[in-house]
Order: C-alpha cells, then sequence, then structure tokens
C-alpha cells in the first residue's frame, strides 16, 4: 500500500491536485504518518473552477495552501463514520488542517448521498498507509475566499 500522495499519483485522475500539493509544499506532509482523510477534488472537478482560477491559485502560495489544507482533516475518516457523523450531528462540523470547519451532510430522498459542504462525494475508502482519500466532485473553498 502507498501513501496518499503515491496513491493519488498513481490514480492518474488528480493531476491538478497532485501539481497543487506540489507548488505548495505539502507533499512531505502528506507523506508525514498521518493518519490524513483527504477530500479529493479530481481533474474535472477542478475543471469546473472558473477559467484563470487554478493558474491564480499556483502564483499564490499562501492562498493555495489555505485551498488544499481545507481539503484535509486530521485522522482517518472511513465513510461510514463520515455518513454516521452526518446523521447524527446536524449539521456535522469537523475541523480542517486550514482551521476553518466542512460540513459533512447527507442528502437525498432515497438513496442517501454524502456530501462535504456542497461537493459531492464520488467515491469512498480509497486507503494509503497514512490515511484514506475519498473523492469529490467539486473544489471546496475555505469561508474566507
Amino acid at each position: 500500500m502507498k501513501d496518499i500522495v503515491e496513491t493519488a499519483m498513481e490514480a492518474g485522475s488528480f493531476k491538478t491536485l497532485v501539481t497543487a500539493v506540489q507548488a505548495a509544499g505539502l507533499v512531505d506532509a502528506l507523506k508525514s504518518p498521518g493518519p490524513f482523510t483527504v477530500f479529493a477534488p479530481n481533474d474535472e472537478a477542478f475543471s469546473k473552477l472558473p477559467a484563470g482560477t487554478v493558474e491564480g491559485l499556483l502564483k499564490d502560495l499562501p492562498k493555495l495552501k489555505s485551498v488544499l489544507t481545507y481539503h484535509v482533516i486530521s485522522g482517518k475518516v472511513m465513510s461510514a463514520q463520515a455518513i454516521q457523523l452526518a446523521t447524527t450531528q446536524k449539521p456535522a462540523r469537523v475541523p480542517t488542517l486550514q482551521g476553518s470547519p466542512v460540513e459533512l451532510k447527507l442528502e437525498g430522498l432515497f438513496t442517501k448521498v454524502l456530501y462535504v459542504n456542497n461537493a459531492k462525494v464520488i467515491a469512498t475508502d480509497i486507503e494509503a498507509t497514512n490515511g484514506v482519500i475519498h473523492v469529490i466532485d467539486s473544489v471546496i473553498l475555505p469561508p474566507n475566499m
């Protein structure tokens, strides 16, 4: 099993995220023992951002770090735990490494779907040696942005 960074690189659908993590100097942090839970926007999620947003973030490292660390929480939270939190605590606010909390919620009438803020979780429980990755369909931004 590989760490979070290696797992994301190997998947092939997180090229933009990996580039951003490298540019922000967060590779070593995400290779450390953790454990971490990463809500990872795939390349398609980054492509939904307005034109020039990614390029702008890559030039503004403090803002880039803030956005990236807003996608990471301390500890290994598997999808069953996230769903349990979203079911029992409304709203379920979970602190991120950035400092501001994300909100976990379940939406849907019959089939409940997990959301992180307004990003839909589209794949769960991709395990790594130092945590877990859940794939989201949108980039989430901290409240101050």
